[in-house]
């Protein structure tokens, strides 16, 4: 695959017309690039998502992770909003600071009724994983 189906900007309108409650509170989650067989997500540093010790939680991570790869398989099949999670899995590697996370998403298997993914997810301006996730969405019958 050379291209993706949806663009940037066609990816972020669906996300924002089908899932508004993802940016309740004011805007955190920004959708950075789409790619064949890919996306960046960035979550921006926010209070709500900061747990005592002044580090990003574990449910804001996960948040993240799911809401990237979910982008990644839009932007590469097209506005299916009934595309569902079945799997996720995450090992948190080191307590990232209180700035922003980056989250890489990756498809690593893109059939016909199932995706699988990996997410890393990193500190804004540092190389080192703060969490990996893998994932498995089911994709409705079209």
């Amino acid at each position: 695959m050379s291209t993706t189906v949806l663009s940037l900007a066609e990816t972020r309108d669906f996300l924002d017309r089908e899932f508004p409650q993802m940016q309740a509170g004011g805007r955190a989650y920004h959708l950075e690039a789409v790619a064949p067989l890919g996306a960046r997500m960035r979550l921006e540093a926010h209070e709500r998502f900061l747990r005592p010790g002044a580090t990003v939680s574990g449910p804001a991570m996960m948040a993240l992770a799911d809401y990237a790869l979910y982008a990644a398989i839009l932007a590469n099949i097209g506005p299916v909003a009934l595309a569902v999670t079945t799997s996720l899995n995450f090992n948190f590697l080191r307590k990232p600071a209180s700035g922003d996370l980056l989250a890489e998403a990756r498809l690593l298997k893109l059939g016909r009724r199932l995706v699988v993914g990996e997410v890393l997810i990193t500190a804004a301006g540092s190389d080192d994983l703060v969490c990996h996730a893998t994932g498995t969405y089911s994709i409705p019958p079209r």
